[in-house]
């Protein structure tokens, strides 16, 4: 039994969609759970050349064997649940969902809010999705909760009993969390941070388990790191270089151009330390060496990319075990065995 967080790094973006469908097909977990905001956190997921891009399924649904569940501490908008349970239906999204019944909802008047809001809309860029709004509803306790929306009575259920029961079971339990590290509302770039924290504590907390049931913490960090909004960004570079690179990304809820910046070691290992890391998971090396495109083996790395590794690991403290070098699932180095 093992129960694995899957945690942000950085500002989101990460590319935490593929590692965590290559963990569930690799370590077969009998559950998912989704911890996080809300639909403010857009993933993308690339199966057979196919692109899904979801906000509120959790992103291991391509392993079918798995329950998906949305636990309470997340922000639900059925709109937005019940388009991608439509949209996922090859997936059997349907016989698969828990959705907590403590769960907050987002309104209309919520979304309405966020994008009408001078602070948030144009200071902060927030992606107007209604997290904020809705979260200031619950701290004043006057927030619906999913057990109060019809439509998503079919889904309802106690997402805390059916983890801790899973992991009674001996079962391997995977917890993923949206967001990145940078953007949590307590350690993030305050004031242009998301509206609530997003550290692996959290996550444990938002599906309803205590920290000493969690047995590892993967902390994903992009060879590049990118972010979307405003906000301090210490090695952000220029679009122009960013060209030159090849690196032109664009967030999946918003739309907008990402912007793109230099590996951050001092940030890396404040985030490792935020998060209690056990390992890390390194995606995008192919964009930071052209050379380890679809490579599958340590040993055929270059030796400019194990140099970069090594320094990620000298300067956090933790290891690399997981290395993404393409966008399919098949196009990874797992060190797991090796390392730990």
């Amino acid at each position: 039994m093992t129960c694995t967080i899957i945690v942000g790094g950085q500002w989101g973006d990460e590319g935490k969609g593929k590692i965590i469908s290559y963990i569930c097909d690799k370590d077969k977990p009998s559950i998912i759970a989704r911890g996080g905001v809300g639909p403010n956190a857009g993933h993308t997921v690339n199966i057979g050349g196919k692109s899904y891009g979801i906000r509120m399924i959790p992103t291991g649904f391509p392993y079918k064997e798995a329950k998906l569940a949305i636990g309470a501490g997340v922000l639900v908008d059925p709109e937005v649940l019940l388009k991608e349970v439509e949209m996922l239906k090859e997936f059997n999204i349907k016989e698969r969902l828990i959705v907590d019944y403590r769960s907050g909802i987002i309104e209309e008047k919520h979304k309405i809010m966020d994008r009408k809001d001078e602070h948030l809309a144009k200071e902060i860029g927030t992606t107007g999705s209604g997290c904020g709004p809705a979260n200031v509803d619950r701290v004043l306790r006057v927030l619906k909760q999913a057990k109060d929306v019809e439509e998503l009575k079919d889904f309802l259920g106690d997402v805390s009993e059916e983890v801790n029961d899973a992991l009674e079971r001996g079962d391997n339990v995977l917890i993923e969390g949206t967001q990145g590290t940078l953007l949590s509302l307590y350690y993030g770039t305050y004031p242009y941070v998301t509206s609530k924290d997003t550290t692996a504590s959290s996550f444990a907390a938002d599906v309803g388990i205590g920290p000493t049931k969690v047995d590892e913490v993967i902390v994903v960090f992009k060879s590049y790191p990118t972010r979307v909004g405003a906000g301090p960004f210490p090695t952000e570079m220029t679009l122009e270089e960013a060209e030159k690179l090849g690196i032109v990304e664009y967030g999946t809820v918003t739309g907008r151009r990402r912007r793109v910046g230099y590996f951050d070691f001092e940030l890396a290992r404040k985030a490792c330390r935020l998060n209690g890391a056990t390992q890390i998971a390194l995606t995008g090396l192919d964009k930071y060496d052209k050379d380890c495109y679809g490579a599958t083996d340590y040993n055929s790395l270059t030796e400019k990319a194990k140099e970069f590794i090594r320094k990620i690991e000298e300067e956090t403290g933790v290891p690399v075990t997981i290395i993404s070098t393409g966008p399919e699932m098949h196009q990874t180095i797992d060190l797991r065995s090796e390392k730990l």
